[in-house]
């Protein structure tokens, strides 16, 4: 009987206790917003206390709970500072590295300019120097009688040792003619080859196909001025009698018969003997010359014209 009396009060407990509601949210979640509904009061507080103390006297009880706001919120000032701190740096060294980029593109232009305006310049200079030797030239001494010069500036040439023609800017409208001589201020460049209106092309000394009869000045020593086949310019078939020797100046020999006139005047300088060597199994005497033009930098040059039909 006991034992039936306490399991009948037991049930009755049991029904008569209610089930507690469950929470509408977890406690993590409910701590966050918690905190978030700290911060944003504090932030408005904040904000509060600097509108009211822009507006305010400068002392006085409101600025006094502005001090106890300020030391509330320095906290959360100076983890704001920190955490935003590694993004400022991060913007500086992007913002300072754009700019070097910048300033380097920058100088990098400036000293292409100045480049272009260097290389402009020296050569106008070059330029300049020619064309002070050429009318030193054409009112010297040897400037052969009977031509006329007309000057053109080179427009297209090759830039090494080895250039076989040039492009000047005078044509057939300043009496230009094919198989005229040309020069420079230090001595002969070449001839014309082919004649335009307003251009003229000029194949020079280093060409294959040029052949100039030209003298010894100092031994009266005569030969053919051409390049050898190394491209080195030689003084072909002269007699092992005569003599040449290193240091000579060789110039164009001219026309010896009028019947047969030269397409060269007598005593353009061609250039000076390098080279001077005879051997028992050839027949002529080696020799090897350096023109005194020089042919890969040449800025300006003078067509010489006949004025007469035949000359010597």
């Amino acid at each position: 009987m006991a034992t039936r009396g306490r399991s009948a009060r037991s049930a009755a407990l049991a029904q008569s206790v209610q089930r507690s509601k469950p929470t509408p949210y977890p406690s993590k979640v409910r701590s966050a917003l918690v905190r978030r509904a700290v911060l944003v009061g504090l932030v408005l507080v904040s904000l509060t206390l600097l509108t009211i103390s822009f507006r305010s006297p400068t002392s006085g009880a409101l600025h006094d709970i502005q001090g106890v706001g300020s030391s509330v919120l320095r906290p959360f000032q100076i983890a704001a500072s920190r955490v935003a701190q590694p993004f400022r740096d991060a913007y500086d060294y992007f913002d300072g590295l754009a700019k070097a980029k910048s300033e380097n593109a920058k100088l990098r232009q400036e000293v292409q300019s100045l480049r272009s305006q260097q290389l402009i310049s020296l050569e106008k200079a070059q330029q300049e120097e020619q064309l002070a030797k050429l009318l030193r030239y054409h009112d010297g001494p040897t400037f052969p009688k009977g031509y006329r010069a007309v000057t053109a500036r080179v427009i297209s040439a090759s830039a090494n040792p080895f250039a076989r023609s040039l492009v000047i800017t005078a044509g057939s409208s300043a009496g230009i003619r094919r198989d005229s001589p040309v020069v420079s201020g230090d001595g002969l460049v070449g001839i014309v080859s082919n004649v335009f209106p307003t251009t003229a092309v000029v194949t020079l000394l280093s060409d294959s196909q040029t052949v100039v009869p030209a003298v010894d000045l100092q031994t009266n020593a005569r030969g053919t001025v051409h390049p050898s086949s190394a491209g080195q310019l030689i003084l072909d078939y002269v007699s092992k009698q005569l003599p040449v020797n290193v240091g000579d100046e060789l110039v164009t020999l001219g026309t010896i018969d009028p019947r047969y006139p030269d397409l060269y005047p007598h005593g353009i300088a061609i250039g000076r003997v390098t080279y001077a060597h005879a051997t028992d199994t050839s027949s002529f005497l080696q020799v090897e010359l350096q023109p005194f033009a020089n042919l890969s930098s040449l800025q300006a040059v003078s067509v010489l014209l006949a004025t007469k039909k035949h000359h010597k």
